[in-house]
């Protein structure tokens, strides 16, 4: 593993990329601001390199406000409705950065913290662990978190992210890693062209807020059954009311899973480069996003212009607005539990 200084952050603290390999050149970049994935580079079907994940060339640009590229978004990711919830009797208020409700761990999440790094390569593969404490009181949330997230990139052209945590209080957490990917290349183009698949029978309607509502619906005969591979294009404007209040595809599925082990979860494959994703995850839940809200400008990498739907998401997760909808999976930790759950992106051509 190679490590670089790569600036300070936000109050002086070193910022360092780290660069994982493995035996097919296949290669990860990793920093520990915001224990962000920076790179991510495969093969297509000629056996050509290419960065598959948005973001951008260095720290400043990081350190901007810019869509989470390649974040742990946390305490809490996703949306926490009216920015508030009650746990054990007692309502905790945070900050609204999403109109009436918390993003992704509110005005300073994780993905804008320096956490501590840790080389701990083993058999599996080179293995980069990253570690925050979150104080008691954090953008609102209760308890004293310690929190683990480790990068492992395999010779299975796997990148396993491992999310680990504990507290000292009763708390809510929902952690996922938010890269933007185009399997294509970053920074080539609209991603409407991928196939996607996703192993969900139902999925979480929301309001025009982006709220769940509560419901836990069917994907039959709606935009959202993407059981079997389908073209982004075909189906991302349509004129269903959930598709409209989200400007696209910006919704939770709630995954068929199979045991306590890492289940089946989303494909995406480019017929341009023969490039496949694979997910697979522990976590009940996927956040399928098309980029609808990237502004048309963002500069990216090596000089790049980052538009519309230039990037698609699959994060990983807990339901949104969980702290609050009693029939969803509980997002609730107690001390003396371990939070942990595992994702795993695969990668190779068709």
């Amino acid at each position: 593993m190679h490590k670089q200084s790569w600036g300070k952050g936000p109050d002086g603290q070193d910022v360092d990329l780290y660069t994982l390999t493995n035996a097919n050149n296949t290669e990860a970049t990793i920093i520990n601001y915001g224990c962000r994935l920076v790179t991510l580079k495969t093969k297509d079907r000629e056996g050509k390199f290419a960065d598959l994940v948005l973001g951008f060339d260095n720290l400043p640009q990081y350190l901007e406000k810019n869509p989470f590229f390649g974040a742990v978004a946390g305490r809490y990711a996703n949306r926490i409705g009216n920015a508030q919830f009650t746990l054990n009797g007692h309502t905790y208020h945070l900050a609204k950065n999403n109109g009436e409700n918390t993003l992704h761990g509110g005005l300073v999440g994780f993905d804008k913290k320096v956490w501590d790094a840790e080389d701990v390569t083993g058999n599996a593969g080179q293995s980069l662990r990253l570690k925050y404490i979150s104080k008691d009181g954090e953008e609102g949330f209760p308890g004293t978190l310690t929190a683990t997230v480790t990068y492992t990139l395999t010779d299975k052209d796997e990148l396993r992210i491992e999310y680990d945590a504990t507290t000292d209080k009763p708390t809510v957490l929902n952690l996922t890693n938010h890269s933007y990917f185009d399997l294509t290349g970053e920074g080539t183009g609209e991603i409407v062209d991928h196939v996607v698949t996703i192993n969900a029978d139902k999925f979480t309607p929301s309001n025009a807020s982006q709220i769940p509502t509560g419901e836990i619906k069917s994907v039959d005969g709606t935009p959202f059954d993407l059981r079997k591979p389908t073209r982004i294009r075909d189906r991302v404007d349509s004129k269903d009311q959930q598709m409209q209040y989200a400007g696209g595809y910006d919704h939770n599925f709630v995954l068929n899973r199979n045991g306590n082990e890492p289940s089946f979860a989303a494909r995406a494959e480019d017929p341009k480069s023969g490039r496949v994703m694979e997910v697979f995850t522990t976590q009940p839940g996927v956040q399928f996003y098309t980029g609808n809200h990237l502004a048309n400008g963002i500069k990216g990498k090596n000089g790049a212009t980052y538009n519309f739907r230039y990037g698609l998401c699959f994060e990983t997760q807990h339901f949104p607005d969980s702290p609050n909808k009693a029939n969803f999976p509980s997002t609730e930790l107690e001390p003396g539990q371990r939070f942990h759950q595992l994702t795993i992106f695969k990668f190779s051509v068709a």
